[in-house]
């Protein structure tokens, strides 16, 4: 897979993938930008609600792009950093100030994590989206402003409502345009295009290039990824600056090798509880390392298999140069004897 041969973001939107879910995404960002409902954004954390909402905006680009992360909104100062303020309207205020709702006035604001928003501020926002206008703290008027709305949220919205943590009227009225994004477990078949994709950024941030081999690729898909797309670009920006020690190993995250471990001793007692009877050795303590785990697992599948280093590896579903690496890795040079 070299940088030159097929453009893993040469696709609308910058979305990257072939998926069926990936094309029905486009097909409503496409939807989405011929008018000026607002559009709300479901999905698990590190889906790309983000990249979503700016394809809607460049989809019919006017004014800025702003967002605005809820999250990261708290204090007395919350009002104002959203609707801005005048001078004099309390302590500190010692001049005009535009809000980011303003800002985005001619263009779109994208309210990020919608359901972190307190109730308080929940009815101001409500305003801005039935009435299109919002007042700066100490204003006395009313200001009209014409702009796209966007909001997103991981939470379930409607358990939100009710139990009390979310208005009603509120998410009715942002939930006229609905796009849900699948989890990356949900699309594995992207994640090829996805690893070129951050490797051609990660190549123009000016980090080294490297083709990952076919058996990097398939421990890649073979793991559920529950931090989703964003989770896979920073184990890419990590094996790219890890590349150059040659350390691609340490650099996979550590929850896909505890993965991957955890599956291969399941593996093996399923094999062991088969047609091939083995003594399993059993760790000294209930509690191992991720290594610890991997050895084991190699130890007993070779032994297992009587010695034979391709039905060990078949009995883990790992291929053989895995296991000859892995093997190399732990320094296993002779399969334990059974019994």
């Amino acid at each position: 897979m070299s940088p030159s041969r097929h453009p893993a973001a040469g696709n609308a939107h910058e979305l990257v993938g072939r998926s069926p879910q990936i094309q029905q995404t486009r097909r409503l960002i496409e939807k989405a930008a011929r008018h000026a409902l607002p559009v709300l954004l479901l999905g698990e954390s590190g889906t790309g609600k983000e990249v979503v909402a700016r394809a809607i905006h460049n989809a019919a680009p006017r004014g800025q792009f702003v967002p605005i992360d809820c999250g990261a909104l708290v204090g007395t100062l919350m009002e104002s950093e959203l609707f801005g303020h005048v001078k004099g309207s309390f302590s500190g205020a010692g001049g005009n100030k535009k809000g980011l709702v303003e800002l985005a006035d001619g263009g779109t604001a994208f309210f990020d994590e919608i359901g972190d928003l307190p109730l308080e501020m929940q009815v101001k926002l409500l305003r801005l989206v039935q009435e299109r206008e919002f007042r700066a703290v100490g204003a006395l008027a009313w200001r009209k402003v014409d702009l796209r709305l966007i909001a997103a949220t991981h939470r379930d919205l409607k358990s939100a409502v009710s139990s009390g943590g979310f208005r009603q009227d509120l998410y009715y009225r942002l939930n006229v345009f609905t796009i849900h994004l699948a989890p990356l477990r949900e699309r594995k078949e992207d994640i090829p295009l996805l690893v070129e994709h951050f490797l051609s950024a990660a190549r123009a941030a000016g980090l080294p290039w490297f083709d990952p081999p076919p058996e990097l690729l398939e421990r890649l898909m073979a793991y559920d990824w529950p931090g989703n797309v964003r989770e896979l670009k920073h184990a890419i920006d990590r094996m790219a600056a890890m590349y150059s020690e040659g350390a691609l190993e340490g650099a996979l995250p550590t929850a896909l090798r505890y993965h991957e471990a955890s599956t291969a001793l399941h593996q093996l007692s399923e094999a062991v509880d088969g047609e091939l009877p083995v003594a399993t050795h059993m760790p000294p303590s209930p509690v191992i390392s991720i290594p610890e785990s991997e050895k084991l697992a190699i130890e007993n599948a070779l032994a297992a298999a009587g010695g034979e280093r391709a039905k060990a590896a078949q009995l883990l579903r790992i291929g053989r140069t895995t296991l000859y690496r892995k093997m190399k890795q732990y320094k296993i040079s002779e399969p334990r004897a059974a019994g």
